[in-house]
């Protein structure tokens, strides 16, 4: 029944895909490799495939043709994608990555041919990207030219089924217009741009700080046209938003009669923003928004999809924990769907399963998802499969398709981290053990660093035993860094070994997500090392690993000059500097309170003698890492909130202006204090250039100088903290400055300026 499903679900796609047909992948060469489209004859064979039973799953082959020409031949535009990378990767040694773009056009002038042929086959139908928070944590103030290198990545990374969340106010605000709220009634119910993933979810309502612009609404649906129309000629089906039940508290000033309840109060935030009103999918008003919210889309955007993200108690519990009630909330929003597009398959993130375990009981989630009467209808994300997997203990969903997930990044926080046994065992260990799995995926809250353990997890949904790792890293480290003469210093393997076994080799998973600098977080005495959970501040290897592939990278630069321009290089070293730094800070930290605590002497009143010396390590720590990071704009405040300002319409008026200071605002506020009042203070710090040096060094300074003034039996959290919160009120402000600095673009100089000397100077190398 389940293989039925699927290869009839493939079928309807393929007729969408051959509409575009192979075109999409040679504009894709046209864009990252100019001139050589016509080296390439992609060719989709829908009928190629091992055998019936493997009907499900991309086929692809490459091989060189009698004319010379690099042949190229799958069962699907997604399958010729990722062949495609195969190519560029194995044959040509070059790829494209996040942050330092295509390194394509590095291949030779003449381009290589494969000795033989290839073949290939992916063993699950499916390869998910995006976690709803991405579009709020990573892509709120995307470009369409961000929006293309993402788009292009996913399809040689063998993506098929990307969430598509851009522009969905645009649909909600035509729905609720359509039901008589007015635009009045609705905006105040939207949220600021660095904030829409969580009143999508219902968790928060309304804005701080200003109200969503229709600007906005219209700009952000233009580009969802584009994304949408991209994803299609690259082979993707697009995951649409459904409609939820989270409505305007407008809402029953015009249906008085209307089935509403109040949802639960999320991470302390006030009333007037949270307890978000959720019309009851039993009230016939329900369906009627179902419908128009799927037909305006299709009217839109066409017949694209049967997917549809839908997620109704994302870190809010249900009304009522009753078996019945939780069986018809879903199975009401399931006949709205089916009523609204027959073919609909409602998309769940299993998170709520995870994060609110001890309301989700296994009889109550067996309940939940009962509602759905049948199975293929529903197509389930275990969205942290490697470290928190919940997919054994409901028997698989109880019956329901579901695809594994790598979460890995809360947050889009910056620490070196990977759990790569866990990545390449246990998905193929699910795979042999679960007859509904349907696919491998990605769900990061935030794009932000460790590439190759994203790379990795989708390589390996098309390899039926475990990537070996060491090899995949020495191949990762001979494409990412090598030049035209294909060489590759032998001390950048030493590197990538030495980090492969330390930083992306966890097994404790009590820390069990990327791991956060304590820099970052408002200065205290206590709890800020040693942290576990999803935000770790542990590190779980010995940090002598990290320093010396340090090393290692900095000798190779010796022995190669010339890696100092390549943009692969310059980020990893700036990236693996900055772990040096975080990891140098918590030893520096732990012995400074360490000594505030030490009973005072003579020459130095506040503790043992060794307090200086340890707050001046801190402190150096951060001014020698803040120019280092502002030099590279991946790693700089100053692009993020530029990208945020410009979004603002293209004028010189008061209300531009004031449009522009809003989307500031929620670019400055996301990062800092996340929320009006710090209500998720840090969750989403950044190791940045500007944040560093006017952010976290100025609470830092504070911070000293008050352990300086008073030893432990006169300490006061409550006075200290509303020192730094002075600090971070004023940090808060759009247009003050505060953060911004140039690109420099010169690591080197910076590095041999100022890091190898701090470096020296605290003793972290000879």
């Amino acid at each position: 029944m389940r293989l039925a499903s699927i290869i009839s679900a493939l079928e309807w796609i393929c007729t969408i895909a051959a509409a575009t047909s192979t075109q999409g992948l040679y504009d894709l060469v046209e864009r990252r490799l100019p001139r050589h489209s016509q080296n390439f004859a992609f060719v989709l064979n829908e009928t190629l495939h091992l055998n019936e039973t493997d009907r499900q799953n991309d086929h692809y082959t490459i091989a060189t043709s009698s004319n010379g020409s690099i042949a190229i031949s799958g069962n699907s535009v997604g399958a010729l994608a990722t062949v495609l990378r195969r190519y560029f990767v194995d044959v040509a040694h070059v790829d494209l990555y996040w942050f330092i773009g295509s390194r394509l056009d590095q291949v030779s002038a003449t381009l290589p041919r494969p000795n033989a042929t290839i073949t290939g086959a992916s063993i699950v139908p499916w390869r998910y990207f995006f976690n709803t928070v991405t579009f709020s944590y990573t892509t709120p103030f995307w470009s369409w030219s961000d929006w293309e290198l993402e788009l292009d990545w996913l399809a040689l990374h063998g993506v098929n089924l990307p969430l598509a969340w851009v522009g969905f106010e645009k649909i909600l605000l035509d729905a609720f217009q359509e039901v008589n709220l007015t635009t009045s009634q609705i905006l105040p119910f939207f949220s600021g741009p660095a904030f829409q993933a969580w009143n999508r979810f219902g968790n928060i309502q309304g804005s701080w700080g200003g109200e969503l612009p229709l600007q906005w609404i219209d700009q952000q649906f233009e580009l969802q046209q584009k994304i949408l129309s991209r994803m299609l000629e690259l082979g993707m089906t697009p995951i649409l938003p459904a409609f939820t039940g989270f409505v305007p508290r407008a809402l029953t000033d015009v249906y008085p009669n209307a089935t509403v309840v109040n949802g639960s109060q999320w991470e302390d935030f006030p009333t007037e923003l949270t307890n978000t009103t959720f019309l009851e999918p039993s009230d016939p008003l329900f369906s009627e928004l179902q419908k128009i919210v799927l037909t305006k889309q299709l009217d839109y955007y066409g017949n694209i999809t049967q997917f549809y993200t839908l997620d109704q108690y994302n870190e809010n519990d249900p009304f009522s924990g009753d078996l019945d009630y939780l069986r018809d909330v879903t199975h009401g929003t399931w006949q709205s769907l089916k009523a609204a597009n027959p073919a609909a398959v409602w998309v769940m993130q299993g998170w709520l399963f995870t994060s609110n375990a001890d309301f989700w009981t296994n009889e109550r989630i067996e309940a939940y998802l009962s509602g759905v009467e049948v199975d293929e209808d529903m197509l389930v994300l275990d969205l942290f499969s490697e470290s928190q997997p919940q997919w054994q203990r409901t028997e698989s969903y109880y019956g329901k398709p579901w695809i594994w997930n790598q979460l890995h990044d809360y947050g889009d926080n910056q620490g070196l981290y990977g759990q790569i046994d866990n990545l390449t065992i246990n998905p193929i260990e699910a795979l042999a053990n679960s007859s509904s799995l349907v696919g491998f995926g990605l769900t990061p809250e935030g794009q932000e660093g460790n590439e190759i353990m994203y790379a990795l997890l989708l390589d390996q949904a098309w390899q039926r035993t475990p990537i070996d790792t060491a090899l995949y890293f020495h191949d990762w480290v001979r494409t990412r860094y090598s030049s035209h003469n294909n060489t590759v210093p032998e001390q950048l393997y030493t590197a990538w070994e030495l980090l492969r076994t330390s930083t992306y080799n966890n097994t404790n998973l009590t820390s069990n997500a990327v791991s956060k600098a304590i820099f970052e977080l408002a200065p205290n005495t206590t709890h800020l090392a040693n942290r576990t959970g999803h935000h770790p501040t542990t590190v779980n290897y010995d940090p002598a690993a990290v320093r010396d592939a340090w090393g290692a990278m900095y000798a190779a630069s010796a022995h190669d000059a010339a890696l100092w321009t390549n943009p692969a290089f310059t980020h990893d070293f700036v990236d693996v500097t900055r772990q040096v730094f975080s990891n140098a800070f918590t030893a520096s930290y732990t012995a400074l309170i360490a000594s505030w605590n030490a009973p005072s002497s003579a020459s130095n009143e506040t503790g043992s003698g060794t307090f200086e010396p340890h707050a001046q390590a801190l402190i150096l720590l951060l001014r020698t890492l803040d120019p280092l990071l502002a030099a590279l704009p991946q790693f700089n405040l100053a692009p993020w909130l530029a990208s945020a300002r410009a979004l603002a319409p293209a004028s010189n008026s008061t209300t531009t202006n004031e449009i522009a200071d809003f989307y500031e605002y929620n670019a400055r506020n996301q990062i800092t204090q996340w929320g009006p009042q710090g209500n998720i203070n840090d969750y989403a710090s950044k190791s940045w250039g500007g944040l560093v040096g006017d952010y976290y060094l100025p609470r830092w300074l504070v911070f000293l100088e008050y352990l300086r003034e008073v030893g432990p039996e006169g300490y006061e959290d409550a006075g200290v903290r509303q020192m730094i919160a002075g600090v971070e009120e004023g940090f808060q402000v759009p247009g003050n400055g505060l953060g911004i600095r140039e690109n420099s673009g010169d690591v080197r100089s910076v590095v041999e300026s100022a890091v190898v000397p701090a470096l020296e100077k605290l003793g972290i190398i000879q």
